[in-house]
């Protein structure tokens, strides 16, 4: 009985541990924690604000993304779910459920017309190098799988807003509680005038101009 308690004492101060040290703290919803950024990333000048607000259920990880300052609204209307999307104006999640480095991870993006991008990554060089592998698996039917998704654009206040809902067992981790994982968040700016160009901003700076540098995710425990 002694070990038992003893067991149980130690894994529950490794749970606190590991939250005190987290750059975010996950709870339960309905109440959130935000993560925001107003930087590009790499050299730091200045983006709009962003923000995502985050919780979780039992079988699903909430993510309310807000773009302010937008003045473009900018995006192809023929994209459909998982097209080139990234190439305009998103606002992206990657994730991944583990506190490592991760060479395998999901990419998560929501563009203005409410369309996604729902891809699980293959880099195995954790910072797609040159001349090494770099692929994507696509979750080809994201709402029949439980996503979901509203967005909502405020064109006089200059703000978008999406509400997503992204399935834990995607992670195999239904009831997250005590869980701990590796995430950033960023958000993609161009117009008319100025695409393909595109101004990259980013919760964690990857100090790079590109998003797939897992060594550069923020931690975050759900509590």
């Amino acid at each position: 009985m002694r070990s038992s308690i003893s067991s149980i004492f130690l894994g529950t101060a490794a749970l606190i541990s590991l939250a005190s040290a987290a750059d975010l703290n996950v709870p339960a919803c309905p109440a959130t924690v935000r993560a925001s950024f107003n930087q590009a990333i790499p050299d730091l000048a200045p983006c709009p604000l962003t923000t995502v607000d985050l919780c979780y259920t039992s079988t699903a990880l909430n993510l309310v993304f807000t773009a302010s300052g937008e003045t473009s609204f900018y995006f192809n209307p023929s994209h459909t779910t998982n097209g080139d999307i990234w190439a305009y104006e998103v606002m992206e999640a990657f994730i991944y459920k583990g506190t490592d480095n991760p060479q395998t991870y999901f990419e998560y993006e929501v563009s203005p017309n409410n369309v996604t991008y729902n891809a699980f990554i293959y880099n195995p060089s954790r910072v797609r190098a040159a001349g090494t592998p770099f692929d994507h698996a696509f979750v080809t039917d994201p709402f029949g799988d439980g996503f979901k998704v509203t967005t909502a654009l405020d064109k006089p206040n200059q703000k978008w807003v999406s509400s997503s809902s992204i399935p834990l067992a995607l992670f195999n981790a239904e009831n997250p509680q005590g869980t701990n994982w590796r995430m950033n968040f960023f958000r993609t700016i161009t117009d008319a005038t100025t695409y393909p160009q595109q101004k990259l901003c980013g919760w964690k700076n990857t100090n790079a101009e590109n998003f797939h540098i897992t060594p550069s995710f923020g931690t975050l425990a759900f509590v």
